[in-house]
């Protein structure tokens, strides 16, 4: 899954792609390093990122899905968005896949828009209000408060008649380095793999400040921690750099 920020504040690449002729040129370049889904946002959610309404991220995706939709029909387009409207408004321009970090809890009408859609849904962990999304409250052991909060969430999308539910950790949302190390090498045991599991560690803080690098300079690292998710049942993985990535996978599978 490769990441499209429409965003001029996301930490990594803000910016570089809030033109639609730059964005659809990085999403060209991203089909063609072998990515299979476009995770569009049109809003930063990283610490101190500015909040914005629905409306400004409707408006700065514009035409873009149906665009890119026209131009590359191949690709699954999902929408990074914590927000009903938004998703309402993604669903009429084609995306696939509704990406929400807040599980629901950002906005109340979540649940019943993705439903009434019947696309598939990404399911995120993260603490319960947007001000609290990046505060470290976790004590007790990350793994069972995780599969905890899934099996809850699951039970309420189903009852809302949501089926197709990919889960994610929430790597880089309010849990400590050893937190996000200890999720890593025990992947295998989060929702004891009755659901497709999506890993974002992309330029995620946990790895590069213990190392005291820059965000864009700890390729390597991110690639073995890749394999190792891999190999504990990751089935999607979100990422910036998907060319390095799609040869991270293809060793996996064993392509050589």
């Amino acid at each position: 899954m490769g990441i499209l920020n429409l965003t001029p504040d996301s930490f990594s690449d803000g910016g570089r792609f809030n033109t639609e002729k730059s964005a659809l040129n990085q999403v060209e370049k991203m089909i063609n390093d072998g990515a299979t889904f476009i995770d569009i946002g049109a809003q930063s959610t990283r610490p101190k990122a500015e909040y914005l309404s629905a409306d400004v991220e409707i408006a700065r995706i514009g035409s873009l899905i149906s665009t890119i939709k026209k131009k590359f029909p191949e690709i699954l387009i999902s929408l990074d968005t914590f927000y009903s409207k938004t998703v309402e408004f993604g669903f009429n321009e084609g995306i696939d896949v509704v990406n929400d970090i807040s599980g629901g809890m950002f906005d109340e009408n979540m649940f019943e828009t993705v439903a009434k859609t019947e696309l598939p849904y990404i399911l995120m962990h993260v603490n319960s209000a947007y001000e609290l999304m990046h505060k470290k409250l976790i004590k007790e052991d990350i793994i069972l408060k995780i599969n905890h909060y899934f099996s809850e969430k699951v039970q309420q999308l189903r009852s809302f008649g949501i089926k197709d539910i990919i889960l994610d950790p929430g790597f880089g949302f309010g849990k400590t380095v050893e937190q996000q190390h200890q999720m890593i090498d025990e992947l295998d045991a989060v929702s004891f793999g009755q659901f497709p599991l999506l890993v974002g560690i992309s330029r995620k803080s946990f790895i590069y400040k213990p190392l005291g690098k820059s965000p864009l300079n700890i390729q390597n690292e991110t690639q073995q921690l890749h394999l190792k998710v891999l190999n504990k049942g990751a089935k999607i993985l979100r990422v910036h750099d998907v060319f390095e990535t799609k040869k991270t996978i293809d060793l996996f599978l064993g392509k050589h």
